[in-house]
């Protein structure tokens, strides 16, 4: 899982703060499906990377590796195309794995979420209001409001809820891009990062689903329609219950691993940092089983990486 991501964001990384994230997109997808398909296993792709983003993909039913192992793959090779071609915090490349038909076949529109770590099981809810949430969390955890910090992408359609977590008095940050990053960094402790909600991209709640999972966290996700194509979409991927709102449970079954590189420095993991023999990354490994969280940082030497020195 490590060599996946490392090779996506070693790639992306030259790209960081140059103003093309089209370009970066492209170096992270190549990356990763060549690690990919060098793996012994037979993988479908069933979360690929947002049509949004106009960028080449890793689509949706294409098949990687060489063959053994049948799992399920949702990917994005840049979570935060935008953040890396501004050289700003928070762009990782990230990829879950997961047994056949254990990912949410969530289509590319919105989904309104919640995600905290295991504090908020019982406690939090996505139909109560952002206030509320914040103080019964801050309760679950024997802390102030003023010590939650809560992450909402910086968009208009937030401002009621920021609006009522300033009244609450608890910590606000807003994030231009790549909400996945905060929201696993909920369930590392002491990542300054207690609840992520709002509404954000599908593909990318159902690879943070697949985290949340990994760390015993809560999570709630219900997909958001903006027209009756994207209701189309939806019951052509079999859903069927357009109102439902998926625990992370309903969104990644199984066994599921979940893989996260730093392509620039964010409260998760730090970026990619490039010297004259090679560079070195920093990574988050997870496993739902065990609920093992490794973080591994990497010296790459280019020399030994044939396509990696330019």
């Amino acid at each position: 899982m490590a060599r996946i991501t490392e090779a996506a964001a070693l790639e992306s990384g030259r790209w960081v703060g140059r103003g093309d994230k089209i370009a970066a997109d492209d170096a992270a997808t190549t990356a990763m499906r060549n690690t990919l398909n060098r793996m012994e296993i037979e993988g479908t792709v069933v979360i690929g990377e947002g049509e949004m983003d106009e960028a080449p993909m890793l689509y949706i039913g294409e098949r990687l590796g060489l063959g053994g192992l049948k799992v399920d793959i949702a990917v994005d090779p840049l979570e935060g195309t935008n953040i890396c071609a501004n050289g700003t915090n928070g762009a990782i490349a990230t990829i879950a794995m997961a047994p056949t038909g254990g990912f949410l076949h969530a289509p590319d529109m919105y989904m309104d979420k919640i995600i905290t770590g295991p504090a908020g099981h019982g406690v939090v809810d996505i139909n109560k209001g952002a206030g509320e949430n914040a103080r019964q969390l801050a309760k679950a955890k024997g802390c102030d409001l003023c010590d939650i910090t809560v992450v909402l992408l910086n968009r208009p359609r937030h401002h009621k809820a920021i609006a009522e977590l300033r009244e609450a008095g608890t910590r606000i940050q807003l994030i231009e891009d790549g909400d996945v990053a905060p929201a696993v960094a909920t369930g590392i402790e002491g990542s300054g990062i207690d609840m992520v909600m709002g509404i954000g991209g599908a593909p990318e709640g159902v690879l943070t689903a697949a985290a949340v999972r990994c760390f015993g966290g809560f999570m709630q996700g219900r997909l958001i329609f903006s027209c009756d194509e994207e209701r189309k979409r939806a019951r052509g991927m079999g859903i069927d219950s357009l109102d439902r709102v998926y625990l992370a449970e309903e969104m990644a079954k199984g066994e599921v691993f979940f893989a996260a590189t730093g392509i620039t420095n964010g409260d998760l993991v730090r970026g990619v940092r490039y010297f004259a023999e090679g560079a070195r990354t920093h990574t988050v490994v997870m496993r739902s089983a065990s609920r093992t969280i490794r973080f591994i940082e990497t010296l790459h030497c280019f020399d030994y990486k044939p396509g990696y020195k330019q």
